[in-house]
């Protein structure tokens, strides 16, 4: 078999099969909806026959379609995807049937993947795309499998390769015992493959319209070629827990990326990425690690034990101590987070902010060097640099039906156990006094206090004791 080469190549299309329900998946979603890694199942193989160089990839969907179609939007937007639906559940081939209006006039290559092999690789689409001998040909994926239950056996013709396949339930036992099974990944041209398929018929045992025919009639005419792919990248999702060991697989692949990009993962089996998560250069993570949705991490960071960072922007020199909850939000260079810090969404924080343990933000800024060490609250505030926000300080932002700001300018001092009740600001250079409640805003340069008068009463334990004492008697 020639060398696959890599890279986009002109005139191929693609056709992806995600018209079935999973019903052995033993939930109300559709089987190619469930995520791996943060991304349907569906996207990888349409993922990968993009990156071989497919244009379009038509999408065949059926149960909940118009979701399957949404979540591809969503993931692959200005991808050239079409989608052609198959109404009634017929066979492999009447779903592959499904997709001719939405190729009409396409007479080049064309892929056939199924919606739930996550692990595809598009270097092994070329592989079957190159083993074809000539244009009229068909080249499809086989593997050997231990335990071939469920699969499709491959029947190999003495002079000629392989001569059909045969399904489970259409297998004599001696077939049965055959170890090298359809992997459900094919190459065809255009022609060919239409002309084909209208042979195909459902006489069979279940009825269906069997795509793995295709390998009968071809080998009867242009011949079929039988390329061997590992089963770890062309095993379906078919239960929850091939679904988990999917995800587990993905993400071995992808700290195994990340780590021979300079990346130190302390305990790989022990982390936990998105599809498209970037990490830097001498970045080290810390076991039971998850990195989720767009995330990505600048050169020189540490990444603290249990933290969970989802959708954020980091730059370079970043400490997470351990167990932070971080989502939606920008740190620049040199800050340091934790340990049990959470950032709700929409926060901003410039270079060597410090957010220490148990502090909570959501919508708010903090400029260069400000630092908020511990038991704190800031929700929907703009705190400029080299604010020192004490503990237990919290921002009262919400009064039941608005949101309102709180704006704290730059060399601020909030004194521990202050509430600053919004819309409030605090000036450039003021002084809150600890345990004050404001209510109005405090000039620049001003000294601020808002407790109640404290009063002092002299002797009050012994009274208090002589009068128990009275009243015992």
């Amino acid at each position: 078999m020639r060398t696959p080469r890599r890279g986009r190549r002109p005139g191929l299309a693609a056709i992806v099969l995600a018209a079935g329900k999973g019903t052995r998946m033993k939930t109300r979603r559709a089987k190619v909806l469930h995520e791996v890694c943060g991304r349907p199942l569906v996207y990888y193989p349409v993922k990968r026959a993009l990156e071989a160089g497919a244009s379009p990839v038509v999408v065949v969907v059926g149960h909940q379609g118009e979701e399957v179609r949404r979540a591809l939007e969503a993931h692959l937007p200005g991808a050239p995807l079409r989608f052609a639906r198959q109404e009634r559940q017929l066979g492999t081939a009447h779903a592959v049937a499904a997709a001719k209006p939405a190729l009409r006039g396409y007479r080049g290559p064309i892929l056939i993947l199924s919606g739930d092999t996550p692990l595809l690789t598009a270097w092994t689409l070329e592989s079957v795309l190159e083993a074809r001998t000539s244009p009229g040909s068909l080249a499809f994926a086989t593997m050997v499998l231990e335990n071939p239950e469920g699969y499709g056996r491959v029947v190999h013709s003495p002079e000629k390769g392989p001569a059909l396949i045969v399904e489970e339930k259409d297998a004599t036992p001696e077939e049965r015992q055959i170890k090298e099974v359809n992997a459900g990944l094919y190459a065809a041209d255009a022609e060919f493959l239409w002309k084909t398929l209208s042979r195909v018929d459902a006489k069979n045992a279940q009825r269906e319209f069997y795509l793995t025919d295709l390998v009968a009639l071809a080998a009867e005419g242009p011949g079929a070629v039988a390329v061997r792919v590992s089963p770890v990248e062309a095993s379906g999702v078919n239960d929850q827990e091939e679904l988990s060991l999917a995800a587990r697989a993905l993400t071995r692949r992808i700290a195994q990326s990340l780590m021979e990009a300079g990346v130190t993962i302390e305990d790989p089996e022990r982390f936990d990425a998105d599809e498209g998560v970037e990490v830097g250069p001498d970045t080290v993570i810390e076991p039971s690690v998850r990195l989720r949705g767009a995330t990505r991490i600048g050169r020189g960071c540490r990444i603290g034990q249990g933290s969970h960072i989802s959708s954020t922007v980091v730059g370079e020199g970043v400490e997470f101590l351990p167990y932070c909850v971080v989502a939606d939000s920008e740190i620049a260079d040199g800050c340091r987070l934790g340990p049990f810090a959470r950032l709700r969404p929409g926060n901003r924080l410039a270079e060597n902010v410090r957010i220490g343990n148990f502090v909570e933000l959501k919508k708010t800024r903090l400029g260069r060097g400000s630092k908020a060490n511990h038991l704190t609250y800031l929700g929907d505030a703009t705190v400029g640099s080299e604010v020192n926000v004490g503990c237990g300080t919290v921002t009262c932002n919400y009064d039941g039906e608005r949101k309102h700001p709180t704006t704290i300018g730059d060399g601020v001092f909030v004194g521990s156990d202050s509430i600053l009740v919004a819309p409030i600001r605090i000036g450039k250079g003021a002084y809150v006094a600890a345990g004050s409640t404001l209510t109005e805003s405090v000039p620049a340069g001003s000294l601020a206090l808002g407790r109640a008068r404290q009063v002092t009463k002299r002797g009050w334990v012994r009274k208090r004791d002589a009068a128990r004492a009275r009243k015992g008697k």
